[in-house]
């Protein structure tokens, strides 16, 4: 349904008798943890995949990499949609997408099939974050906002973080099918409910919807995640093509993207609203929510690889043993939200980059020889740093912003998620790529090499964690958004 004047005439204004927010936001919440967790599910099922579908790993990564891709771009234009159409309308069309995805990869005869559906549920995902951010901030009183967006850390954060245990636990009784088919009554139940719950809270006006723009972010966004996705394949000598040149492609188009919403920012046709940057409290948290994600992908894509080839854990055991750390950081969530209504920002986010900090010079530290139980107590370690993180960043980042900035800036801190996502899988990978080759170089075996390219990546990590305290300690909390002034979204 789409609107014909500045509030569609199905709304119910945020206020009204009958309208239930929270009722809609928990239903939101959890719609969207389903969604994301199916970002990471794919990591520990690759190797059974490869064997049942017969098909190269370089050739299984493009089931983590189209999804990554699609995300990449759909997410920019969503600032345009939560804007043009009904919240009811953006729910069903993303929970249908992922619903539809989900069925065609549990049916996939091959493995064409099987990447098409996860094209398919990426495109619902992409929608769902953006939709839930700025429901948020639109029906939520500031004062209780920092709460509601411990929440949404709990979707952000945790669910790719238990991606990988979901998939051991279910891969350990059931065959590959099983992840999707596990799905689609959950996506149904809350299809179901939000027939019953989602109302249309927020406003709606028409906007033009500038094409130029929307291609200019596929190449733009599209471009670099495939090329840092890209990296760790070329280290192995698979890349499909040399990872320079979609790095270059999607660097030109980034550049062009940026001049075009320049000059278009003070017109209805921005796709992405650059103004937000202005917001001197939105662009630090930006900066550090991309460090944080980088680190969190990145150490998702690096633990496995080092309890499985170093320790010699299996599938389930390794899946297990990450999922304490993700569960910590579920609990701590809403605590932190807590806590920020309370204290504000920087009381939370200095302890937790500093906290962050040590964990990644424990990660440093592990080598061939050391003890599992000293792996999952620097994993926890990490996870309550980075809890500490998650929510008053993008609490910070997004409550800073006027309203009329709200869908924009969802757009954009959804949209550097996925590339700090691609970026810390990229750098992690090719950092202990190159220090395992260095290693065997030195005479090194296989397992001992793997184990020092592990340390290699994690020192420099651990390195860079010092910058971060530093940058932690300019965040601010932000002043309540009606009372910011800013830019006006067009």
């Amino acid at each position: 349904m789409v609107s014909t004047g500045t509030v569609p005439t199905t709304a119910t204004p945020p206020g009204r008798s009958g309208v239930r927010p929270g009722a809609v936001i928990a239903l939101l919440v959890v719609a969207a943890f389903v969604v994301i967790l199916n970002e990471t599910i794919m990591g520990v099922a690759l190797p059974e995949l490869m064997r049942e579908l017969d098909i190269a790993a370089a050739t299984a990564q493009w089931l983590t990499t189209a999804f990554l891709l699609t995300m990449a771009v759909v997410i920019p234009t969503t600032g345009f949609l939560i804007q043009r159409f009904p919240l009811r309308t953006l729910f069903f069309t993303a929970m249908g997408l992922f619903t539809l995805g989900t069925v065609v990869a549990a049916v996939a005869p091959g493995f064409g099939v099987l990447l098409l559906g996860r094209i398919v549920q990426a495109s619902g995902t992409a929608i769902m974050i953006p939709l839930l951010f700025t429901t948020v901030l639109n029906v939520v009183p500031a004062h209780r906002r920092g709460r509601m967006m411990g929440l949404i850390s709990i979707v952000i954060s945790v669910a790719p973080a238990v991606g990988p245990t979901v998939s051991g636990l279910i891969l350990s009784v059931f065959p590959w099918r099983a992840m999707f088919v596990v799905m689609v009554p959950i996506a149904l139940v809350a299809i179901a409910l939000g027939a019953r719950w989602v109302q249309n809270l927020t406003e709606t006006r028409r906007v033009a919807l500038d094409v130029l723009s929307v291609v200019l972010s596929a190449l733009a966004f599209g471009g670099i995640i495939f090329g840092l996705s890209s990296i760790g394949e070329a280290a192995g000598g698979h890349a499909l093509v040399p990872v320079w040149i979609p790095l270059v492609v999607g660097a030109v188009a980034l550049a062009a993207f940026v001049v075009r919403q320049v000059r278009l920012g003070a017109t209805e046709r921005v796709l992405l609203n650059l103004a937000v940057f202005r917001h001197s409290t939105f662009t630090v948290a930006v900066i550090l929510v991309v460090v944080a994600m980088t680190t969190l992908f990145g150490v998702l894509i690096l633990l496995p690889l080092y309890l499985q080839n170093v320790l010699g854990l299996g599938t389930l055991p390794t899946g297990l043993m990450l999922l304490p750390g993700g569960l910590l950081m579920g609990l701590m969530a809403p605590i932190v939200g807590n806590l920020f209504d309370r204290f504000g920002a920087r009381p939370l986010v200095l302890p937790g980059a500093v906290v962050a900090s040590v964990a990644l010079w424990g990660f440093a530290t592990l080598s061939a020889t050391t003890p599992i139980g000293f792996v999952i107590a620097v994993h926890c370690v990490l996870s309550l740093g980075l809890a500490f993180m998650f929510t008053p960043l993008m609490t910070s980042a997004l409550g800073s912003l006027p309203r009329a900035l709200y869908p924009h800036g969802s757009a954009i801190v959804s949209t550097v998620q996925q590339l700090a996502g691609a970026a810390g899988t990229a750098v992690f990978v090719t950092l202990m790529t190159v220090g395992a080759a260095s290693a065997a170089g030195g005479g090194a075996g296989a397992v001992d090499a793997t184990a020092s390219g592990i340390h290699t990546a994690f020192f420099v990590a651990a390195c860079l964690s010092i910058a971060v305290v530093v940058l932690a300690a300019f965040v601010r909390t932000p002043k309540q958004a009606e009372a910011v002034e800013g830019m006006p979204a067009h």
